[in-house]
């Protein structure tokens, strides 16, 4: 398998593992000096620790079914280093059983560490209005 195919099957595996809602699963993906740049609470998450405190919230947050589907895919890998950026429609199921989701940006940055990708950094963004410094959660692709 080529990098980018194996890159692309780590996206599906982390994909999968926010559905199902495993945490110890999506952090066996990051590695140990992850930096994200979330849309969510913080201006940076650094480390792994710092990173797997903000996915259990994250999963306390969305009682519901996890909706977390990815379009407009792009994945350049080499050996050691790739980088792979899509849109994501994310978000859950509140407690009267209504879906909440919308489109995010997603980037990732991967490192080939002892023979296995880890992901070294995300950034998860939504796009806002610069006069009102409202977030535009309705925008489609």
């Amino acid at each position: 398998m080529n990098a980018t195919h194996e890159i692309e099957a780590l996206i599906d595996t982390y994909r999968q593992a926010v559905i199902a809602k495993d945490v110890e699963k999506i952090m066996a993906l990051y590695g140990d000096d992850i930096v994200s740049y979330d849309a969510v609470k913080a201006l940076q998450f650094r480390g792994k620790a710092a990173y797997r405190a903000h996915w259990l919230e994250c999963m306390e947050m969305c009682q519901g079914a996890h909706k977390f589907d990815f379009d407009h895919m792009n994945v350049v890998a080499d050996e050691h280093i790739a980088f792979a950026h899509w849109l994501a429609h994310c978000g859950g199921t509140n407690d009267k059983g209504e879906t909440q989701a919308c489109w995010m940006r997603v980037t990732a940055c991967y490192r080939r560490e002892a023979g296995q990708w880890r992901i070294v950094h995300e950034h998860w963004s939504a796009p806002f209005d610069m006069t009102s410094g409202t977030a535009l959660f309705n925008l489609e692709p």
